[in-house]
């Protein structure tokens, strides 16, 4: 299964996840790709209790996601209780601020995940694909072996430290792509990654509503301006889901 981690408030860009593209939120256009993905089964979108949240569910609830809400700051626990009702064998964790993500590289990462037989796959641990395609894999039963021994407040606010970093107790793969395109932001943190999210999707969108990774890249190339509007922002090797 697949669970899409997003939430209203953000300390850079408040309310990023309700940003419109061309007519809808970033939320519904990122879920529209992500049905693409045919690994993923059942897609399930986690954000706090938290009234300022209602709105995701408003919107889960119109575009016929479903939506679990759980704890603001656990993120780990909201993520594991988001799981537990379907008892999947393995879990594939999104970030709502990656509304470019491509699904073709989610079943990619997927299916290394599978082939490996893994604890936990991931194509950010070293990352070589554009800050925006971030995908972790992981079997059930380590998220609720973290669950259940986490304790530090790192392990809580985000999903997966306590599992990547004990590889003497779990099997963890990594999808690097053959092109090192690390150094490229497709993510909204900020204003400056929205307006170039929002300027990708006028630009693709209306021709090719399916539009890859490779068409972005392209894009790109051949506007300099537009690669480089959100250049000075720093990555943040997929750790960027505090707030989410």
């Amino acid at each position: 299964m697949g669970i899409l981690q997003a939430r209203v408030a953000s300390s850079r860009l408040p309310g990023k996840v309700l940003s419109d593209i061309l007519g809808k939120p970033m939320l519904a256009r990122q879920i529209e790709r992500l049905r693409r993905a045919g690994s993923l089964g059942d897609l399930v979108v986690a954000t706090s209790a938290e009234p300022g949240d209602d709105a995701l569910e408003a919107i889960c609830r119109e575009i016929g996601i479903p939506c679990f809400r759980g704890s603001l700051d656990d993120v780990l626990g909201r993520f594991y209780h988001c799981a537990l009702p379907y008892w999947p064998e393995h879990v594939v964790r999104l970030t709502g601020d990656c509304p470019l993500a491509d699904p073709a590289i989610i079943d990619q990462v997927v299916q290394f995940h599978l082939g490996g037989s893994y604890d936990y796959t991931s194509n950010v641990h070293p990352p070589s694909w554009p800050d925006g395609m971030d995908v972790e894999v992981m079997r059930f039963k380590c998220l609720a072996e973290a669950h259940e021994s986490a304790t530090l407040a790192l392990e809580r606010e985000h999903v997966t430290p306590f599992i990547f970093a004990r590889p003497e107790r779990y099997r963890l793969g990594n999808l690097s792509n053959e092109v090192d395109l690390s150094g490229h932001r497709l993510t909204v943190d900020e204003a400056e990654d929205l307006a170039k999210v929002r300027r990708i999707y006028e630009c693709l969108y209306p021709s090719d509503p399916e539009f890859s990774l490779e068409d972005v890249m392209e894009l790109l190339k051949k506007d300099r301006a537009l690669m480089n509007l959100n250049a000075h922002i720093g990555r943040n090797e997929g750790l960027h889901s505090t707030n989410l």
